[in-house]
């Protein structure tokens, strides 16, 4: 028996396996500065960038050499942690890399996009192809309990040896060539499709005269104007992406510019010339089913949902299933209600234009009454109350440049535990949309929590693309304080960690979205209200008359956000479960929505020839159900709250964090939502919040 090594030695014995060369690239080196060292923005270009990841891939290949042919038998730390340390450099150049092409995307970083990319997976695959690094990690796997491992470290070993199977580990030689052509082809085509999207959503709409923009609220107006004048032109500019579109659709009077206006939208990707992603579509499905079939699975999604809580196609189906026929329900009588407003079909560019004046006609309420409260500093204030209260975290803004950010737009906060002022990392907050950033919201992690080398602090980023006011307060709708929150969630998951290893912090595709969405129910909870909503010019906080009418309000309209989403997630699952993959691809969009019975009145929130999504990478590929299996525990853990009589009820609050939050991966995560919650989540909750019948 090979006796387990403290945990104290594990770094010490990984460290002595691996190489000590030290990298020559600027964009390699241990971040440097306060806070335990911060990604050197202000040194990054595409060049240095360029260097730094061509030697981090040699540099991570030596050290993958050396733990594979390590004369020594294979022991935990020699193997699993020493892969743990393995790529540091490397990860610290992707880490910007990320970043420059996300946040800035100009057009040498595409370049370097496109020529990184598959250098980076045929790397990824040298690895997973290494037949004598396999053969230790299975053995440490294998014989975990001889060695007697922790059921954490048997965890890290197991899940480490079913991934290097899972990617083909086991396959023999002409396997793997094949599994690395599909790989590198793959990894080219989800470069090309997220470059062609972003391209189609470099052009807008010019509107010369104001008739154009009536009914839109001044903030959108104002804003209109300024795109307008970032691309020389007088008048007002509707740029191709959500958050300027969304409002456009909302409230403009002009129906044929509305038309207009939404045709462009929903047709990004599909529109014939250069930037048109279908083809690029029908490759990727393609090489997926290749790849699937290679590895032995029927079909995509059934190799993409191993490592998920669904685990099948079919267990995501019915959960999918169980929603749609009420959401159908429920825009049939939308529909019904707009038109006895209109006077005539309701088109898709119409929606929502006539759900807001049936929700002025049916709650008083105008989606511009709230605006004045929702201003985005004080917003994200709001958002840094919710994670005090639950969490024990203070946010403090550094204003002495000692932090290097990527542009003037970025903010970025301390983050301290309340309780003694420690230290627990740094946010940084890019909220504004830029030409060449891509499009949407998310979060990104620049460095995780671990102790297993000495305690590393975390370095979270969010990722707004608000529309910048001119000047004066930036007003943002709702829907957009509901994503920031959203997306903090992601933010407060990484804070939280508490793991040792960092292959343990990631979780399922279809949990990891579960802490981001139950935060969005914080927004209108009363002391948010009462403490931050507060009018932008008379500073007196959201009447209660208003609040009331909001929450009168609050299922209005789930049919239309229902099947937007649900559409999408129903046909990301159609096309990744065909026998034989598709190659008309918008002949295949319509045969599976008319399958589904989809209502003529509304699109898809994500068309296929846009869906970043599922073709930018494989990560939410037969995955974007995994919004709907989150909002089941989101759902039932805000019910959880509720019902206690305080949504900031520490208890819960700090089991939450605890379970939730800190353990990443680090046991089964259904499990942990039992120990949580008592009990396995209740869809009934989630049909609750949606006002759709229960029975």
């Amino acid at each position: 028996m090979t006796g387990v090594a403290p945990t104290a030695d594990e770094a010490r014995i990984a460290r002595a396996v691996l190489p000590t060369t030290a990298p020559r690239a600027e964009l390699l080196q241990v971040w440097t500065g306060p806070y335990e060292g911060v990604p050197p923005w202000d040194k990054v270009t595409a060049p240095k960038l360029r260097e730094a990841i061509l030697e981090g891939i040699e540099l991570r290949r030596a050290e993958i050499n050396a733990i594979a042919d390590n004369p020594e038998p294979a022991s935990f730390a020699n193997t699993l942690v020493a892969m743990q340390m393995a790529g540091e450099p490397q990860g610290r150049a992707m880490a910007v890399f990320g970043v420059m092409t996300s946040n800035i995307g100009s057009a040498e970083y595409q370049d370097l996009a496109r020529e990184v990319s598959p250098l980076l997976s045929a790397a990824s695959d040298e690895t997973t192809f290494n037949e004598r690094l396999f053969a230790r990690i299975k053995s440490v796997a294998d014989n975990a309990a001889a060695m007697g491992l922790t059921a954490e470290q048997t965890r890290l070993a197991e899940r480490s040896r079913d991934s290097f199977i899972r990617n083909g580990a086991a396959l023999d030689a002409a396997g793997k060539a094949e599994l690395g052509r599909i790989n590198t082809a793959l990894s080219n085509a989800f470069t090309s499709f997220g470059q062609k999207v972003v391209e189609d959503e470099k052009t807008w709409t010019h509107i010369p005269n104001e008739a154009g923009v009536a009914g839109l609220p001044a903030s959108n107006k104002a804003a209109a104007a300024a795109a307008a004048q970032a691309h020389g032109l007088s008048g007002w500019a509707i740029n191709n992406t959500r958050s300027s579109v969304d409002p456009f659709l909302s409230f403009a009077d002009d129906r044929a510019l509305r038309e207009q206006v939404w045709k462009k939208f929903v047709n990004r990707g599909d529109n014939g010339d250069a930037n048109d992603t279908n083809a690029t579509i029908a490759q990727i499905v393609d090489l997926r089913q290749q790849r699937a079939k290679l590895l032995g699975f029927t079909n995509h999604a059934e190799w993409r949902m191993q490592d998920t809580m669904a685990k099948t196609p079919a267990a995501a189906m019915e959960l999918m299933e169980r929603v749609w026929a009420p959401a159908k329900a429920r825009v049939a009588e939308e529909v019904a209600d707009m038109k006895a407003i209109a006077g005539h079909d309701i088109e898709p560019w119409d929606y929502l234009y006539y759900a807001e004046k049936v929700r002025k006609a049916k709650y008083d309420l105008d989606q511009n009454e709230m605006k004045p409260y929702l201003e985005l500093n004080n917003v994200k204030r709001g958002a840094f109350y919710m994670a005090e209260r639950l969490y024990g975290f203070t946010f403090h803004k550094i204003t002495d440049g000692s932090v290097p950010v990527f542009h003037p737009d970025v903010e970025v906060f301390e983050v301290r535990n309340k309780a003694d002022g420690s230290h627990v990392g740094l946010f940084y907050s890019d909220d504004f949309a830029r030409s060449g950033k891509r499009s949407g919201a998310w979060a990104t992690t620049y460095r995780s929590y671990s102790t297993y080398d000495g305690v590393k602090n975390v370095l979270a980023s969010n990722n707004n693309n608000f529309i910048k006011a001119a000047s004066g307060p930036l007003l943002i709708s709702l829907d957009d304080a509901e994503t920031l929150f959203h997306e903090f969630g992601h933010a407060l998951h990484s804070l939280s960690s508490q793991v040792r290893y960092p292959a343990l912090a990631g979780t399922p595709r279809d949990y990891v979205e579960y802490p981001s969405q139950v935060h969005e129910h914080w927004v209108l909870s009363r002391p948010i209200i009462d403490g931050f909503l507060k009018h932008v010019e008379t500073g007196q906080p959201m009447p209660q008359a208003l609040v009331e009418k909001i929450e009168a309000a609050a299922t209005f309209n789930q049919g239309y956000t229902t099947v937007s989403y649900l559409s999408s997630a129903l046909v990301d699952m159609d096309l990744h479960t065909q026998a034989t993959p598709p190659t008309d691809i918008d002949a295949f969009e319509r045969d599976s929505l008319n399958r589904l019975g989809m209502p003529k009145e509304i699109v898809m929130r994500h068309r296929l020839p846009q869906f970043n999504h599922l073709f930018t990478s494989d990560a939410y590929s037969a995955g974007y159900y995994s919004y709907l299996w989150s909002e089941v525990m989101d759902a039932d853990t805000w019910a959880y709250f509720e019902e206690s009589g305080d949504v900031f009820n520490p208890d819960i609050g700090a089991r939450y964090k605890a379970i939730i939050l800190a353990e990443g991966n680090t046991t089964d995560r259904a499990e942990a939502y039992r120990r949580f919650r008592g009990r396995n989540p209740d869809v009934t909750a989630l049909l609750k919040v949606r006002g759709f019948p229960t029975s």
